[in-house]
């Protein structure tokens, strides 16, 4: 990592500190699911006080990055199974040529598709000038992710990984635990569903929070709503 980029961690970290990220993502057959629509929710949160989005895909990261003055962290769903965020070098690539400031990738240590490690990704990444956001679904992992040179950690994939505690929310312990175990900035995300469980995340130790289906998936949201009138 070179110290033009160096400082570029520093500056994109100092800015996020305490912070919102939106992420504006549908997924497949949802309406939401259009170029245009998720750019739109990207304004959304802007205006809203949003520091950064989150966005999928190479159209849409463009887009984002063109429309709004915010960093946008992209990746790349391919797939839904075993490691589909960002799975190779080619889609964080991609992601990068798209202009995202932060390329999110899965660093769960699982075989990649394309057979690299989380560490090429990363060196990959910086070569492309843009900075690395680790996916994470354990301690072990959010620290192996650091040492193999990522600039944020992300608690995303806990609960989705085999072995991982499934939870109706955030995994604060796991922010904890790598908030005390690592200087990288750690980032607070998956099932964010209150302001309050947002700032308890930044109470725990993290760097920043990503909310999305709270924010911006109203199929989901509308779907919470009937289940819970179905009961009654």
């Amino acid at each position: 990592m070179t110290t033009q980029q160096t400082g570029a961690a520093a500056g994109l970290a100092a800015a996020l500190r305490g912070k919102l990220i939106v992420s504006c993502q549908a997924p497949p057959g949802d309406p939401m699911r259009e170029t245009a629509t998720l750019v739109r929710l990207a304004r959304s949160a802007a205006a809203g006080g949003g520091a950064a989005i989150r966005a999928n895909e190479p159209d849409v990261v463009a887009a984002v990055a063109a429309a709004v003055d915010l960093p946008v962290i992209g990746l790349w769903k391919d797939g839904d199974t075993g490691v589909y965020i960002t799975p190779t070098v080619r889609h964080a690539l991609a992601i990068a040529e798209a202009g995202a400031a932060v390329v999110a990738a899965d660093a769960t240590g699982r075989p990649r598709p394309d057979g690299s490690t989380f560490a090429e990704l990363v060196t990959a990444v910086h070569a492309a000038g843009a900075l690395v956001m680790g996916d994470v679904s354990t301690l072990a992992e959010g620290v192996a992710a650091a040492g193999q040179g990522a600039d944020f950690i992300s608690t995303t994939l806990s609960g989705y990984v085999p072995g991982t505690p499934r939870q109706t929310g955030p995994d604060l312990a796991l922010v904890a635990a790598l908030a005390a175990a690592t200087d990288v900035p750690v980032v607070a995300e998956g099932r964010v569903n209150t302001p309050q469980e947002a700032a308890e995340a930044l109470a725990r130790g993290a760097h920043s929070v990503v909310v999305g289906t709270a924010i911006t998936a109203p199929t989901a949201l509308t779907a919470r709503f009937v289940a819970a009138l179905n009961q009654h």
